[in-house]
């Protein structure tokens, strides 16, 4: 790494750690992104494909002391809420305030193993969040929805205001997301989606007259290798995409379930191939290694996007070298 990128100040970048072995492997990848200062580290929680991601979040939080820690993204249905709600408690506790929460309404590959249904994924996100953050607030709940119930349930423990972040790829979640989130995470969004999604955040932001912590979620690809990560990882992002960003690239019901049946298989190694090429381009940032970083911040800068947020990549120290020149310390960023 350039030593000028790990000096003194916080970076607008955040990276996404999955646990698919060891979780004591990916402590170096934590410890390094705080060395570089990003600002938040995501991991991923996907069911039965990876370590259990509270788990692996609390050894992220021994392991640092500056960088902010939540999953990338949980779901409402694999943990009831007010198991979540305990679990982002103690967490924020081990970390010394330090823990966010990221929420969306869960994907095939984490859900389908368990043999869960998406019941009403809109309602269950939001209620989900009401939830998690009355019992953070110390309040006593009853609730019932069609996927939990609370019965005069009450945490003695948590920080109010802990903060959440909603994530998703279509209007619907988006405009969720500008109604009840502190933030939204914008989920390799097509590109000619992207900034009608980040209007529509912002005037949600200013309706409620609280801003919004806007993330861009996506891919750098500079070579070959980033190319057929990049298809892999649109495996599952694409079967669960809505019915507009599949008919905006040609993608017929055929190929969803063809994807879905090679997810199923082999997971995204083996799905990868029926992702055509010319697919993934508007869904990435391609550049040279020397110009890539530069298009993220443009972009960023362009639309009013906060946040940038790295994928689960390869080699996270090479990834980091493309972007972090790009983000220089003390830089206000668009908000």
């Amino acid at each position: 790494m350039n030593d000028s990128i790990g000096a003194d100040g916080e970076l607008p970048l955040g990276v996404s750690l999955m646990a698919h072995g060891p979780v004591a492997g990916l402590l170096d990848d934590a410890r390094l992104a705080e060395a570089v200062g990003c600002r938040r580290c995501w991991v991923y929680d996907e069911g039965l494909a990876t370590r259990d991601a509270w788990v692996t979040m609390t050894a992220v939080a021994l392991s640092t002391s500056r960088i902010r820690i939540g999953p990338g993204i949980t779901n409402p249905y694999t943990r009831h809420p007010g198991t979540t709600a305990a679990a982002l408690a103690s967490l924020d506790e081990v970390s010394g305030g330090r823990a966010f929460l990221g929420i969306g309404a869960g994907g095939g590959m984490t859900l389908g193993p368990l043999g869960i249904d998406r019941i009403r994924p809109l309602e269950a996100v939001e209620k989900t969040v009401t939830a998690v953050r009355g019992l953070l607030d110390g309040r006593s709940l009853d609730m019932s929805s069609s996927t939990f119930s609370l019965r005069t349930a009450r945490m003695g423990y948590g920080r109010p205001g802990i903060e959440v972040l909603l994530a998703g790829r279509g209007p619907r979640m988006a405009d969720l997301g500008g109604r009840i989130g502190d933030g939204y995470v914008l989920s390799w969004i097509h590109r000619d989606f992207l900034g009608a999604h980040v209007e529509a955040l912002r005037t949600a932001g200013a309706a409620r007259g609280r801003p919004l912590t806007l993330v861009w979620s996506t891919m750098p690809v500079v070579d070959e290798s980033d190319f057929l990560l990049a298809r892999e990882s649109l495996t599952f992002r694409l079967a669960d995409s809505p019915s507009s960003v599949k008919e905006r690239i040609g993608m017929s019901d055929k190929d969803t379930t063809a994807i879905r049946a090679a997810l199923r298989d082999g997971g995204p190694p083996a799905a990868a191939h029926l992702v055509r090429e010319e697919w993934v381009d508007p869904f990435v940032v391609t550049g040279r290694t020397d110009s890539v970083g530069e298009i993220v911040r443009s972009t960023m800068h362009r639309l009013g996007i906060d946040e940038f947020q790295l994928p689960h990549v390869a080699d996270l120290g090479a990834a980091l070298e493309l972007l972090a020149p790009a983000f220089p310390k003390g830089e206000a960023q668009p908000g």
